[in-house]
C-alpha cells in the first residue's frame, strides 16, 4: 500500500537541509529504484521553483510499503529527521485515484 509522509520544516531549515541532503536523497533513491517511490518533493517557502534563502516549510514522500508501522518506522530514521529538519513527521494510507 502507498503511504504519504508529510514532513513539516522548522523555521530557518535551509542549513540544516543543505547539510543532511545528500544523504536524505540517498534514502530516497533507494525508494526508487526499488520501484516504491510514487513521488517526493519540498514545498518552497515561497511561490517559486528556486526560493533561495527562503527556503523551504516541508516536504512530501508517496512510497510504497508493507504496513503503516513500516513506513512511519521508516519516515522516523530519514536523515532530515536526525538533523533536526522536521518538526513534525505525519504518516498517513494513501490510496490513487488520479491519473
Amino acid at each position: 500500500m502507498y503511504y504519504a509522509i508529510l514532513c513539516d520544516d522548522i523555521e530557518n531549515s535551509l542549513p540544516l537541509r543543505m547539510k543532511a541532503r545528500q544523504a536524505h536523497l540517498k534514502r530516497l533513491q533507494t525508494l526508487a529504484d526499488q520501484g516504491r517511490l510514487m513521488a517526493a518533493g519540498p514545498h518552497p517557502a515561497m511561490d517559486t521553483l528556486e526560493p533561495e534563502e527562503a527556503g523551504f516549510t516541508g516536504s512530501l514522500i508517496i512510497a510504497e510499503f508493507d504496513s503503516l508501522e513500516a513506513a512511519t518506522a521508516w519516515a522516523d530514521s530519514d536523515p532530515y529527521v536526525d538533523a533536526g529538519v522536521f518538526g513534525k513527521v505525519t504518516v498517513k494510507p494513501f490510496k490513487l485515484v488520479l491519473p
